[in-house]
């Protein structure tokens, strides 16, 4: 049996396509439902990290709701920023690496262009804030640890996106509208597996950004790149419109939401050496494998 790998909310979006992948690269994969080990229950978590004898620890659990944590802000908190800290002091004595999935949405939004890691962080939700508590506490219990980025994740047939919606949407011919003032960068969850475990083996500590490349995107620009790779690919037989909304004008967002997050992964890519394709080559990908899926 190859090494052992303890994945924290391998049933979500990012965290299935990364059990598949550490299967694929020949862990052993460890993967505790909920019911398993409740991540509001630190204790719990702790003890798991310190039994199972795993050498690689990568948490992709979080609540992402941005209304779900605003209702719920000691639930948020729990689990994005108390669960991951222990996970981090447990893995401190067992020697073991840690790899946590963190959110460009801690970033300061105000301004266009793209952030490095050195970036002012800026949470203006209580689901930022509860992540940015999360980085912090992290690298303090491990300093070794690896905070990952990521931002838009898609390209997970059994959890679609927003892209692959906006692709369903227009097979079933119903109007589409997008969110066209705000922008960052859709990365496929096969990206970020294939990054994390890179990360998760070599010796690199610290934050880092695991996104596509290129300019920033917005959800209108997705969703109008989206459909015209459905095309290209014999799904459609033209691309319908797409009404632009302002993310101002959205009824259901009652927490607020940073305008301008696209982030550089310059350091992933340059120094590192992980190549990460280009957010336009990310939408394709993503709707090819999308209608694969469907047949």
């Amino acid at each position: 049996m190859g090494r052992r790998i303890l994945i924290f909310g391998a049933s979500g979006r990012t965290g299935q396509v990364l059990q598949a992948a550490a299967e694929q690269a020949g862990y052993e994969v460890l993967a505790p439902a909920h019911a398993d080990c409740p991540l509001e229950q630190a204790e719990q978590v702790s003890d798991l990290v310190l039994g199972c004898g795993a050498q690689l620890v990568v948490n992709c659990a979080a609540i992402s709701g941005l209304e779900a944590c605003a209702d719920d802000p000691l639930q948020a908190h729990l689990v994005n920023a108390v669960a991951p800290a222990a996970m981090a002091l447990a893995c401190r004595h067992t020697g073991a690496r840690f790899v946590h999935l963190s959110t460009d949405y801690v970033l300061c939004g105000r301004r266009p262009g793209v952030k490095d890691e050195s970036a002012r962080c800026r949470p203006i939700n209580w689901y930022a804030e509860s992540k940015r508590e999360g980085e912090l506490q992290v690298l303090e219990a491990l300093p070794t640890a690896v905070v990952a980025r990521v931002s838009w994740v898609c390209g997970n047939p059994q959890k679609p996106s927003f892209i692959e919606s906006s692709v369903a949407k227009a097979l079933a011919g119903q109007e589409l509208a997008a969110v066209a003032d705000k922008v960052s960068l859709p990365t496929d969850a096969a990206d970020i597996a294939r990054a994390a475990l890179a990360l998760g083996e070599g010796d690199y500590a610290g934050i880092i950004h695991v996104c596509s490349g290129g300019e920033p995107l917005s959800w209108w620009h997705c969703a109008t790149l989206a459909l015209q790779a459905a095309v290209e690919q014999g799904a459609l037989p033209a691309a319908p419109a797409i009404a632009q909304q302002k993310l101002d004008e959205v009824p259901f967002f009652r927490e607020p939401r940073p305008r301008y997050t696209g982030m550089s992964n310059a350091r992933l890519t340059g120094q590192l050496g992980i190549a990460m394709p280009g957010a336009a080559e990310t939408v394709a990908a993503v709707v090819r494998r999308y209608l694969e899926q469907r047949g």
